[in-house]
């Protein structure tokens, strides 16, 4: 059987209907989808269907796709019968390495040849999930960020074992399905997102451990600094800035001794010819024929739109008199 092109697809079943699962039953549903759900536990269904309540006046604030309708949502009885007609495969299993690897293998022996399945999991490489599936060339990792009806992030990319043609499809796919994708060239635990979101978050335990900042100060350091930056422009592309009309390559060079300042307990690479090539190239390359001047209007153009988003300036015309 020939695999469905990414953009025929009609029908996705979703295995696991938690907290993630659940927001990947709602944000197909959302964009139009015939979902079939199946989790083994025994109030799941009602949950799950109170989870897609939950979030689909949010959904239809975002703008619902023609034909999306919470009447398209299936609970199949069984994980067989979930995935006996599906047409793409979403795996959201809880966090333990065998209960994957085993999810995964009865989701290939019961998936229809050809249908690529793909897992959910925030860190596990695919080459450790696969190990007892038939035909792991298949299976790729489509991970989300939390709720994945709102986040528009999935990273993807497959195990040693997994087909090219099969990571480039779920690519397609998920893009199809309204999502802004990173396709990996490898594997690499955590993947990307997590890995820095995780050393922040280590970073903060750090503080609060030995008594060098709140908890409220953390956050607020966050929410009224960088992350007004981050919601727009990427950590590269703003430091670039911080180097003025040098761009990157001038904040390197005034700002690259920092790096062995004790400013974080991770430890910084050392910044050679390559690591600096790379930074400068890449920003090169993101800022997609924008000068810094673009880019500086577009920043502070952004910070101001999330600060009046977010109710902490008046609303354009807004102003008290």
């Amino acid at each position: 059987m020939p695999r469905t092109h990414p953009t025929d697809v009609t029908r996705v079943t979703c295995v696991g209907a938690g907290v993630i699962g659940g927001g990947w039953v709602a944000h197909f549903l959302a964009r139009g989808y015939d979902v079939t759900a199946w989790d083994p536990a025994p109030d799941a269904e009602a949950k799950l269907r109170r989870l897609v309540d939950a979030a689909w006046p949010a959904l239809t604030r975002l703008g619902l796709a023609d034909g999306a309708d919470r009447g398209r949502l299936t609970v199949a009885p069984t994980l067989e019968e979930a995935c006996a007609q599906a047409q793409f495969v979403q795996e959201s299993a809880p966090e333990e390495l065998d209960l994957k690897r085993d999810l995964l293998t009865r989701i290939d022996a019961a998936t229809p040849a050809d249908v690529v399945v793909a897992s959910s999991t925030s860190g596990y490489p695919m080459t450790d999930m696969a190990t007892g599936a038939a035909d792991p060339s298949r299976l790729v990792v489509g991970h989300p960020f939390n709720p994945p009806y709102l986040i528009p992030l999935v990273e993807v990319v497959g195990g040693e074992r997994t087909a090219k043609e099969a990571v480039a499809w779920a690519s397609q796919f998920y893009e199809a399905a309204g999502k802004s994708v990173i396709t990996m060239e490898r594997e690499l635990p955590g993947f990307i997102a997590n890995r820095l979101q995780e050393a922040l978050w280590r970073e903060a335990l750090h503080m609060v451990a030995n008594g060098e900042a709140t908890v409220r100060e953390i956050d607020d350091s966050i929410t009224e600094g960088p992350g007004l930056r981050w919601a727009f422009m990427g950590p590269c592309l703003t430091f670039a800035l911080a180097g003025g009309e040098g761009g990157m390559a001038h904040m390197l060079d005034h700002f690259g001794p920092s790096l062995k300042s004790p400013w974080t307990r991770l430890e910084a690479p050392e910044l050679d010819e390559k690591l600096y090539d790379g930074m400068v190239g890449g920003c090169a390359e993101a800022a997609a024929g924008r000068s810094i001047a673009d880019l500086v209007a577009e920043r502070d153009q952004g910070v101001i739109d999330v600060l009046r988003a977010t109710g902490r300036l008046p609303k354009q015309g807004g102003a008290a008199e």
